[in-house]
């Protein structure tokens, strides 16, 4: 086996090859590290390296294995963390120059359980600034580039974190997603990302608050497998997250293995109220359904209406970023990236009643697919209505030949924020140009076993994991 194809292993094989000593985690950490070390130049995943750590916790991870020792589900594989997750000791920037030289003296409750579980660190992974948008570019650290094509963006914003899984510069990738964010990228970067249900995942510290009902970590890998493994580990409660669930004590890894023989499933595209989808992400989505059918489960189209979620999401969002970001206006506005700037001054002018009103909107929509998922118990739709746009802009303003709004491309993602429900970005075809299509796998809240399970069985008929980006 090439070191090339060790790198793209999954995260699963990988473990057993460590336990049996077939491979020790020093080696295919050093393969890592020579892979970040060509590649990040050319595609700009990580923004802060820690080959050192790296090292020497690869090291104690083979001294526990050759000893014997108890080790944790994930001992000795490489890990990226995504640059919105505290690491003790290790610079976390946020992707803004506000936090350019922040050390934390703590790890994210996230990124401390992975490194209890065996991690290997291999360094932090570039972000917008403050995660704010879909795509991965911010003052610091420059653009993240798509390993498809590198005019094209990598979305975001773990778009660092999707490049690192792609490319095999790691073999799991702890992401979070606050409007699409794990799913974007792992659809315009061509792997699997899973958003858990809010609060399966727990979030502390957090520094800032605009993520606040809204954003959750959680995998972004090449395996189906993958994602169940590290799910295992981040799931369960933590006392400092008022949010965070109690552990469902299920194990995934188990889960994904006991297919359903029945299975309902429903599908949009449009979700009731998106305006155009590419054509040929709307093919690429419609064939893929075939999986399901072929397979023996219902599948049929679900009719909706949904009352333009843009509005709710646009307010609670922008009006906690105001919050957090216009009492550092006067020093740094000259310093952050000018479109989150107009995002701040936006959301300085809503008031009590607005707030309510888009907390109203929100239960509507949330009640909206209550009712669907009563009747079904998977809806696919897109991840995104395109594949990978050119990194110069936020949004592509054109589909199909129609002008659109600035969210018209992401009008699948950020909706399952509101209601909080588990959503996957699957692989699901390509466009004419090379590049990666996603297919989106949404779940009522809590159904997270549901999503593997469904994501296993297409994962088994249309694979994607032998084509591999062509960079230097």
């Amino acid at each position: 086996m090439n070191n090339e194809d060790i790198a793209f292993l999954p995260a699963y094989e990988l473990a057993e090859k460590l336990h049996t000593r077939e491979l020790t985690s020093e080696e295919v950490t050093e393969i890592m590290i020579k892979r970040i070390q060509r590649i990040n130049p050319s595609v700009n995943a990580y923004c802060t390296p820690t080959f050192d750590i790296a090292r020497e916790m690869a090291s104690k991870a083979d001294e526990r294995i050759k000893k014997g020792e108890d080790f944790g589900l994930l001992d000795g594989i490489p890990l990226s963390v995504k640059d919105l997750n505290w690491t003790k000791g290790v610079r976390t920037t946020f992707g803004s120059k506000i936090y350019e030289h922040f050390v934390p003296e703590i790890d994210d409750i996230v990124v401390k359980r992975l490194k209890n579980a065996g991690c290997v660190l291999l360094g932090k992974t570039n972000t917008p600034e403050f995660g704010f948008k879909g795509v991965t570019d911010n003052l610091i650290f420059g653009t993240s580039k798509n390993p498809w094509d590198l005019s094209k963006t990598s979305g975001g914003s773990s778009g660092g974190a999707g490049i690192s899984a792609a490319c095999g510069m790691a073999y799991l990738a702890q992401g979070s997603d606050g409007g699409g964010s794990i799913r974007i990228p792992s659809a315009l970067c061509g792997v699997y990302g899973l958003k858990p249900t809010f609060g399966r995942t727990p979030n502390y510290p957090k520094e800032l608050i605009f993520g606040e009902s809204l954003g959750v970590n959680g995998p972004i890998v090449r395996y189906v497998k993958d994602a169940a493994l590290m799910l295992q580990v981040m799931k369960g409660s933590f006392l400092g997250d008022r949010h965070s669930l109690p552990d469902d004590d299920e194990n995934y890894l188990e889960a994904i293995e006991n297919i359903p023989n029945k299975l309902k499933i429903g599908y949009t595209l449009n979700l009731g109220y998106a305006k155009v989808v590419d054509t040929e992400v709307k093919k690429s989505v419609l064939d893929s359904l075939e999986v399901f059918r072929d397979f023996g489960w219902d599948v049929n189209e679900i009719k909706m209406k949904l009352r333009k979620p843009e509005l709710p999401f646009y307010t609670l969002w922008t009006s906690k970023l105001a919050f957090e970001l216009a009492p550092k206006l006067n020093e740094w506005e000259n310093k952050m990236d000018p479109d989150i700037v107009r995002l701040v001054k936006g959301g300085m002018g809503y008031d009590a009643f607005s707030l309510i009103r888009a907390q109203k909107a929100r239960k509507e929509i949330y009640e909206t697919f209550y009712k669907i998922f009563t009747e079904i118990d998977i809806l696919i739709t897109p991840t995104t209505a395109v594949p990978a746009f050119d990194t110069d802009i936020m949004f592509p303003p054109i589909i199909n030949n129609k002008k659109v709004s600035p969210t018209a491309w992401q009008a699948f993602t950020f909706p399952f924020n509101l209601t909080e429900q588990p959503a996957a970005s699957i692989p699901c075809g390509w466009s004419k140009d090379g590049l990666p299509i996603g297919m989106q796998i949404i779940g009522p809240k809590f159904a997270e076993s549901t999503i593997l399970q469904v994501s296993k069985v297409f994962e088994g008929e249309k694979p994607w994991q032998e084509k591999r980006p062509q960079l230097p």
